[in-house]
This record gives structure tokens, sequence and C-alpha cells, in this order.
């Protein structure tokens, strides 16, 4: 196996990971990273590091890849077409090309996108088209889904009717039967579903024309419904969970409501879709770390013979579920990056 370095660009960060016979040598993020100048930046001596360390292989997670269902070697045409669909996805795509554009112009080593996307080429038509009229299905408006290196690596090695939840800043569910996604919150764009650290969730499609009578633009719209909504929103605190749940303000109480029960809603229409379920994962940041918002949605199943472990689930260990529980709980750390090489392994060898 080839030495890889990583890079997972977020709106306002940068994840980088050097990798070396899939051993994670090296890692960082660094945080308020708000223009392209800065991204430069912190990418440029990285790329410095790649003849000591031996890189040959740039790699890059890209949030949108639309239809695209398989990692691609990076070119011009690539990112056109990143370029023409990084609309969809604003706070990713674009800052993610830029670091792309800015490896092209100071390192000849080659490069790969891998896209959160494309574990989501297996949910079936019925899931994705939107109440519209069907020539914008055509347009591709359609669920696309995302978080799905993260949903793929916790349930990879999992077998039967799976609910996968990746519950951070940015939140979803998935769906997964025999190891095929079968539906997820996250829709059109990561926008939807859940609410979120700061972005809104799903909304009453009416609220976005009944803002522009209110006088808000296309564009305050979407930095209300991405960056001042959510659990910071309602709260008026933070987006930070571990800082609501040390507040006693009524409204920080009102925001881990909402949040709960918003999880527990989906958690329980994807029970249906699935006519029942094996196996629930939580992941990322809330869902490895929060005993007590995984005890406040579990006990919504308990009618299901789900039972708790409360000692487990206070250690945050990997099986939080009792042995006689009809339904196993798991808690798995996430690793987008190593499914990320998982799934360009054939592009790596060659």
């Amino acid at each position: 196996m080839v030495s890889i370095l990583i890079f997972n660009v977020g709106s306002s960060s940068i994840k980088y990971s050097f990798f070396s016979n899939n051993k994670v040598i090296e890692k960082n993020k660094v945080e308020k990273i708000y223009t392209k100048e800065a991204r430069r930046d912190v990418v440029q001596p990285l790329l410095k590091e790649l003849r000591d360390k031996k890189i040959s292989i740039v790699m890059h997670r890209v949030v949108h890849g639309a239809d695209i269902t398989e990692p691609k070697i990076i070119n011009k045409s690539l990112i056109q077409k990143l370029k023409k669909i990084s609309k969809l996805a604003p706070l990713h795509n674009i800052p993610e090309i830029e670091v792309i554009e800015i490896c092209q112009q100071l390192t000849k080593v080659k490069q790969i996108a891998v896209f959160d996307t494309s574990f989501y080429s297996t949910i079936p038509i019925k899931a994705r088209v939107y109440g519209l009229p069907y020539q914008f299905y055509k347009l591709g408006i359609k669920k696309y889904g995302f978080h799905g290196m993260s949903h793929k690596y916790v349930t990879k090695n999992l077998k039967g009717k799976i609910i996968s939840c990746h519950l951070g800043n940015g939140c979803s569910i998935t769906a997964i039967k025999n190891g095929k996604a079968i539906d997820t919150s996250m829709g059109f764009t990561p926008l939807d579903g859940l609410i979120m650290g700061t972005r809104s969730g799903s909304l009453d499609p009416a609220i976005i024309p009944f803002l522009i009578t209110k006088g808000y633009s296309i564009s305050k719209i979407n930095d209300l419904l991405n960056h001042k909504s959510g659990l910071l929103g309602i709260s008026g605190i933070s987006n930070d969970i571990r800082d609501l749940m040390k507040s006693k303000n009524s409204r920080a109480k009102l925001a881990l409501d909402i949040f709960v029960y918003t999880t527990t809603k989906y958690i329980g229409s994807y029970v249906a879709a699935l006519n029942g379920v094996d196996t629930i994962v939580f992941t990322a940041g809330i869902g490895e770390n929060s005993p007590y918002i995984r005890e406040k949605i579990l006990e919504n199943f308990f009618y299901l013979r789900l039972k708790i472990d409360k000692n487990k689930n206070s250690k945050n260990e990997r099986i939080i579920s009792t042995k006689d529980s009809k339904i196993k709980v798991l808690v798995i750390k996430t690793n987008e990056e190593l499914q990320m090489i998982e799934d360009a392994k054939k592009l790596i060898n060659n």
C-alpha cells in the first residue's frame, strides 16, 4: 500500500491525515479557516512534506458528487463538474474544490476524490423522488444523502437491518439492509433531515417564500438555515451539546428535547421502512460521547424489547445493549479516512 495524504475539508476547518500501510502516521485539524488564502496557508506546508513522507497520492473527501458513484482520479473535467454542482452543498464543496486546486498548483502528485454521496446509489427511486413534478427529478432534484463514508465504515461488518446514527455538529440517520442503504435523512443537500448544530433540518417549504415576503434575501435565508438555526438558533446559547447540557436555561433544555425528539422520529420511521431492526449504531461526536443523549433516544424504543446496559452506556462501550435485548445497540468510532482508502483501493493499486 502506498502512502497517502487525505484532506477532509469542512466549511471552516481542514482535517488532514498522513497514512502509510493503512496506519495513521500523523493527523490534525485546523479550525476557523474561512478563505482560500487561509486554506493555502494550511495546505502548502503539508505538501512540502510529501517527499519526506514518501506520499504518492493526495486524497480528498468530497461531500456532494451528485450521480458519481465511485472514486475518481481528479482532472480538469471532474473539477468543472464539481463546480457545477457546488451550489448543492456550498458549505463543503466550495472549500473542498479550493483545496483541490491549491494542491494542483503546488504538487504533481496524483489526486483522488472520494464522494460521500456514492454510498447512497442503492437507495430505491421511491425514496429518492420528491413530491414535485417528475421533470424536476430528471433535472437532478432528488435525495442524494451525505455522511456516506461514516455510515459505511461503522456498519460494514454488520448484517441484517441496521439504523446508523451519525450525530455530531452535522447529523444524519441511514437505514441499511444487508449492507445497502435504502433511505437516509439528508436529502438534496446536507441541510435536510435532523436538527443539527447550526442547521435547521427539515422545514415546511412554505417558510421560505414567507421569509422572502418579510424582506429576507436568498443569501440571508441560506445563512439563517445553515449557520444560525438548529441547536444554536433554538437555545440562543451554543451549537455544542455539551454547553447545552451544562446550562440551566430553559431554551437549552428545549433544544436538547427537540434534538432527541426529531432523532427518535427518524429512527422510528426507519424501523417501519426496514420492517424491523436488528442493530442501531451511534457514531460521530455526540453519538460516540454522549450517554445521556443515547439513553434519552433509546428509551423510546423499549416497547420493541430494546434494553440498555446503563453502566456500559455511561462508559461509551462498544456494545451498550444488554445480552437479552431484542435489538443490539453499538457505539462505534467512525473513521471516514480509512473508508475512503478502502473505497479507492482499485485506483490506488493501479
